[in-house]
C-alpha cells in the first residue's frame, strides 16, 4: 500500500477507516491492510481529507503544539492520538475537546538511546572543558590544565523513568555513582528510586543533575531558586527534559554568580532568542533541542506506529497509553 504526500493513496478502499500519518505510507514497511493512509505532516496550509474521518491519528513530530493541534478539534470519530515524542505536554491541553475515550500514547521505545546519549555527550562536554576547547582552537590557544573528571562523581537523575533508566545504563562503564528519583519511590534493577519529596536531602551531595522528567503540574519549575541553592558549590545542571522545568532566572543567578554551571538542550523560552542572556551566561553549554531528533529516530518511530496500528486493527490493547480524554 502506497501514499504520495498530500493525498490518499490511489486504490485506497475510501469505507476503510482513516489513518491520519505524519510519515509517508509507502515509506512505512508493513502497514496494515486495514485502513486507508492519509499523510499529514502539519507542513500543508490545507488538510488533505476531512479529520472528521480519522479514527487514528499520528501527531507530526517537532512541528509545534499550534499546528499539530490545527486538526483535532475536528476529529470526531478519533480514537488514538499517538505521539511520535516521549513527552505529551504540547497535546494533553487537546485532549479535553476530543470525544470521550480518546486514548493518547507515547512514543516510549523510541527515544531512549538518543537523549540519553546526549545527555551523557552534555555532561562530558562540559565537565572535561569542551566548549573551551573549541573556543581555544578557533582562537589558536592552547587550555591546557587539570579539569573535572565523571569518574568518583555522584550523578542525579531526576526523571527516573524509561529516559533515566537509558542514561544510567550509558553512565555504567564511567566508574561514577548514581542516585534515582521519581515521582514515587520504588525498586528499580540497579537499585532504590527515592521520591520527589526527597530532593532536599539528595542535592547536597550531588556533582551532576540530570534532568529527565516530563513536563507535568508537579515538574513544571520544579528547578527553582530552593532547587538550585541546594545544590553544591561547582555542582553542573543536564537538562534533557523540558525548559519549564527550570526557572531559568533562578539558572541565570546560579550561573552568572559562577556557582553552578548548566548544559541545556532545552530552554525557556525555546527557541532561545538572539541577545537572551542564557547564550552568553559562564559555564553554560546550550544545544538546539536535539536529543531525540537522531538517525535513531525513524526506524524506531515506524517500528512504533506499525506495532501499534496492527494492535488496533487486531482489537489489542495499545501500548505506551498515558492519558484517555
Amino acid at each position: 500500500m502506497t501514499d504520495s504526500p498530500g493525498s490518499p493513496a490511489a486504490g485506497q478502499d475510501p469505507d476503510r477507516p482513516q489513518v491520519w500519518l505524519p510519515l509517508p505510507p509507502q515509506e512505512v514497511a508493513g502497514l496494515p491492510d486495514a485502513f486507508r493512509y492519509v499523510f499529514w505532516d502539519a507542513t500543508a496550509p490545507d488538510f488533505p481529507a476531512d479529520p472528521a474521518d480519522a479514527v487514528f491519528y499520528v501527531v507530526p513530530y517537532m512541528k509545534g503544539p499550534d499546528a499539530v493541534a490545527l486538526p483535532m478539534p475536528r476529529m470526531r470519530r478519533v480514537q488514538v492520538v499517538q505521539t511520535l515524542s516521549a513527552g505529551v505536554d504540547a497535546v494533553i491541553p487537546h485532549l479535553k475537546g476530543m470525544p470521550p475515550g480518546v486514548r493518547l500514547c507515547n512514543a516510549r521505545g523510541v527515544h531512549e538511546a538518543s537523549t540519553a546519549e546526549l545527555a551523557l555527550t552534555l555532561v562530558l562536554a562540559s565537565l572535561r572543558g569542551l566548549p573551551r576547547f573549541v573556543r581555544g582552537q578557533d582562537n589558536e590557544k592552547w587550555y591546557s590544565g587539570f579539569y573535572p573528571a565523571l569518574a568518583d562523581r555522584r550523578v542525579l537523575i531526576v526523571g527516573y523513568g524509561a529516559i533515566g533508566a537509558a542514561v544510567e545504563d550509558r553512565l555504567a562503564a564511567f566508574e561514577c555513582e548514581v542516585a534515582r528519583v521519581a515521582r514515587t519511590a520504588r525498586d528499580a534493577p540497579r537499585g532504590p528510586v527515592h521520591a520527589l519529596a526527597e530532593l532536599p536531602e539528595l542535592l547536597p551531595s550531588a556533582d551532576v543533575v540530570v534532568l529527565t522528567t516530563p513536563l507535568t503540574e508537579q515538574t513544571r519549575g520544579l528547578v527553582d531558586a530552593s532547587f538550585l541553592a541546594a545544590m553544591k558549590d561547582g555542582a553542573l545542571l543536564v537538562n534533557v527534559a523540558r525548559g519549564p522545568v527550570v526557572d531559568t532566572k533562578a539558572l541565570l543567578a546560579e550561573t552568572e554568580s559562577g556557582r553552578l554551571t548548566a548544559a541545556l538542550d532545552v530552554t525557556d523560552p525555546e527557541p532561545l532568542p538572539p541577545g537572551h542572556p542564557l547564550w552568553h551566561a559562564p559555564g553554560v553549554l546550550i544545544s538546539p533541542h536535539v536529543g531525540g531528533s537522531t538517525s535513531a529516530f525513524l526506524p524506531r518511530a515506524h517500528r512504533l506506529v506499525r506495532d501499534q496500528l496492527r494492535r488496533f486493527a487486531a482489537g489489542e490493547e495499545l501500548r505506551n497509553v498515558v492519558a484517555t480524554s
